[in-house]
């Protein structure tokens, strides 16, 4: 009789240690993919990382100046569909600047509104929507916060 008491003994430790086994590896493959996810989103955000746009004075050929839309790519891959949404006053239709494609490590330059330079004081970020190479929307605010739009 002992030996059946130490036969069942030994069989629930048994059984106990593979459902522990079961935990652990499940937790850990689990743990595992919320690395692998984390690491896709790095990766799906590093070009977008890499894209700015501001306002700036630059000098026209007449020797005036006129405010500038500056949009900068320093991934290695073009940018697409780039627009700089325009403030608009409560009763207008909002609108942009539609500048396109942006080539790797390049600025591009386009007018901002004239208006603009009375109110000019130094160069500061403006907001950007853009598509990166793998076809996904991106927004960058003007305080720099990155977010994927949809």
């Amino acid at each position: 009789m002992d030996s059946d008491w130490l036969g069942a003994l030994a069989d629930s430790f048994a059984a106990v240690g593979t459902v522990g086994a079961f935990i652990v590896g499940f937790s850990l493959l689990r743990r595992e993919h919320r690395r692998e996810a984390d690491r896709g989103e790095e990766e799906r955000r590093a070009q977008a990382e890499r894209i700015s746009a501001w306002v700036e004075i630059v000098r026209t050929p007449e020797g005036g100046r006129e405010v500038s839309f500056h949009v900068h790519n320093a991934s290695p891959m073009p940018i697409y569909e780039v627009e700089l949404p325009l403030p608009a006053h409560e009763d207008e239709e909002p609108a942009s600047e539609f500048v396109g494609l942006v080539p790797p490590g390049r600025t591009v330059q386009r007018p901002a509104p004239a208006e603009w330079l009375r109110s000019y004081i130094e160069p500061e970020p403006v907001q950007i929507e853009f598509l990166d190479s793998a076809g996904r929307r991106w927004s960058r605010d003007e305080q720099g916060a990155l977010s994927r739009s949809d």
